[in-house]
């Protein structure tokens, strides 16, 4: 198979789909890979490495998605890629459809074969592509709450982790999923109180057994997340349901509850965000303040730190790509239940479920869409 991989256009996106040694494997089996030139640049991968390592580079993206049978990225295309696309090609990337109708439309209108990172599952139901980024972005979701914080941001001026003599900041993260737990673990290791809500029992019994009293387990109500909010210093959101758009558990009256200056960091903005008053922002331009409260929603949070994302990225989806170029998308979905569930689009039909409630279009299941 020819694979194509090309630089990320997003703005301050400078994660790649392949690293040199992941196009080193497809090469090892066989196939030809071709890659933009600078396309690694920003996640610290040269060229040279890429021709080190057998790949072909070529000068611009139109000539890499010319010659592709699948190109391998990192993030959804942008508008002007949409032309570049082509019948029966594979899309292997994030998508995040549900709130994005029109690449949802431009997917179905070209006839292309598209596999979401984000809705793949495993033999255990997890989602192994999401969950490096969600690790990540639970991470860096209190790194930047705790800048935001800073009142030179507009923020409360409260340092999370407190001093001797003085109350430590307070952290409500609503989800406990992968970014919500790691979120809980970079708060806790600032030594700031943390309180944590899910709707899952099994789970917060989980999270009580891995934290302790480090972390305070509560479960996900109406009248919780009030009280939560009204005492929150900074605010996680990590709520996800695979493949369709984040419930809007923080609404907008709520934000009259918090403290003037307390900070948001919308990690479900990718999926439409689980904040009423959440907009997607850009790294260049992350925040905004809305009702007195400091929003972060950077849609690519882990674009921030591109080498170790790039790499922890590769790591989980090398195996489902070369699964792909070894035996063609469809043998592939047809052996792996949880690739199938990955394949969000193909050839003009919408083929993952919650996207297709999420968007309102007719949902056709995999196997009879192949």
């Amino acid at each position: 198979m020819i694979i194509g991989c090309t630089r990320e256009l997003k703005n301050n996106e400078f994660r790649v789909g392949l690293t040199p040694d992941n196009a080193a494997a497809l090469i090892a089996c066989g196939h030809t890979v071709m890659i933009e030139t600078m396309a690694g640049e920003g996640a610290g991968f040269p060229d040279g490495e890429y021709i080190a390592a057998g790949c072909a580079v070529l000068p611009t993206a139109k000539e890499v998605f010319d010659r592709a049978q699948m190109v391998i990225k990192v993030k959804e295309p942008e508008p002007e890629e949409y032309d570049l696309l082509h019948e029966g090609q594979i899309l292997f990337t994030y998508l995040h459809l549900a709130p994005n109708k029109p690449l949802a439309d431009a997917l179905l209108q070209k006839g292309v074969k598209a596999v979401a990172y984000e809705t793949i599952t495993d033999k255990e139901g997890n989602l192994p592509c999401l969950r490096p980024m969600s690790q990540i972005a639970g991470r860096l979701s209190i790194q930047e709450g705790a800048k935001y914080l800073e009142r030179g941001f507009g923020g409360r001026g409260v340092l999370l982790g407190g001093v001797p003599g003085v109350e430590r900041g307070r952290i409500a993260i609503i989800g406990g999923g992968v970014a919500g737990t790691y979120a809980a673990k970079a708060a806790v290791g600032i030594d700031a109180q943390v309180t944590l809500l899910d709707v899952n029992l099994n789970r917060l019994s989980q999270l009580e057994d891995v934290f302790g009293a480090s972390v305070t387990t509560l479960y996900s109500t109406e009248a919780n997340i009030r009280k939560c909010l009204s005492e929150a210093d900074l605010v996680i959101g990590s709520v996800l349901i695979p493949g369709a758009s984040a419930p809007k558990l923080v609404r907008r009256e709520h934000l009259k509850l918090m403290k003037p200056g307390a900070v948001i960091v919308d990690i479900a903005i990718d999926q439409g965000g689980c904040c009423e008053s959440s907009h997607v922002t850009l790294h260049d331009d992350p925040v905004y303040i809305e009702e007195g409260i400091v929003h972060y929603c950077v849609g690519n949070m882990p674009g921030a730190v591109p080498r170790t994302s790039t790499i922890a990225l590769g790591n989980t989806t090398i195996s489902y790509a070369r699964a792909i170029a070894n035996l063609g998308l469809e043998e592939a979905v047809r052996r792996d239940a949880g690739l199938a569930n990955g394949l969000n689009i193909y050839c003009g039909k919408c083929t993952n479920r919650n996207v297709a409630n999420s968007l309102g279009l007719d949902y056709v299941p995999v196997q009879e869409a192949i």
